[in-house]
Parts: structure tokens; C-alpha cells; sequence
């Protein structure tokens, strides 16, 4: 029996699985940065005067959190589109 096709099935379906797994990566910053802009606009509220180092501070978190988002945009963009086409490469 030739397993070849039933190995390209699994690693068809493992590349989808992962590419959905780490494409749930974008929540976390889009929950992070509504806090973060919540908490902004508390503290801007409370002390107008600061308003400037408030927006500079949260702009920067909200920059650095976004970047665990878009890690897992590419990798599950990887998965998708390189991943499926090296692998049939080494099952033949």
C-alpha cells in the first residue's frame, strides 16, 4: 500500500491546524491594546496636563504588543502558503 498520499493528507492537515492555531495569536494584542488605550484615556482624564507623555508611552506599548500579532500572522501565513510545498518536497 502506498502511504505517501496518506502522509501528504496529515501534513496538509497539520499545516491547516497550525496555521489556525497561530493565526488565534491575534487576539491577545487586540485585547492588550484596548486595555492599554482604555487605561490612556482614564489617565488623560484624571491629569489633562499630561497628555503628551501619556499618548507617547501608550503609542509605544500598543507598538510592541502588536508585534506578537503579527508574529503569528506570519507564521500562520507560512504555514499556509511555504510549509505545504517543502514538505511534499521531502514525502516525494
Amino acid at each position: 500500500m502506498d502511504y505517501t498520499v496518506l502522509a501528504k493528507g496529515i501534513t496538509l492537515a497539520g499545516c491547516a491546524i497550525g496555521a489556525g492555531l497561530a493565526l488565534i495569536a491575534g487576539v491577545g494584542p487586540g485585547i492588550g491594546e484596548g486595555n492599554c488605550a482604555a487605561a490612556a484615556c482614564e489617565a488623560v482624564g484624571r491629569q489633562p496636563e499630561c497628555k503628551g507623555d501619556v499618548t507617547s508611552t501608550m503609542i509605544l506599548g500598543i507598538a510592541l504588543s502588536e508585534t506578537t500579532g503579527i508574529y503569528g500572522f506570519v507564521t500562520g501565513l507560512l504555514l499556509i502558503f511555504a510549509a505545504p510545498g517543502m514538505f511534499m518536497g521531502y514525502l516525494g
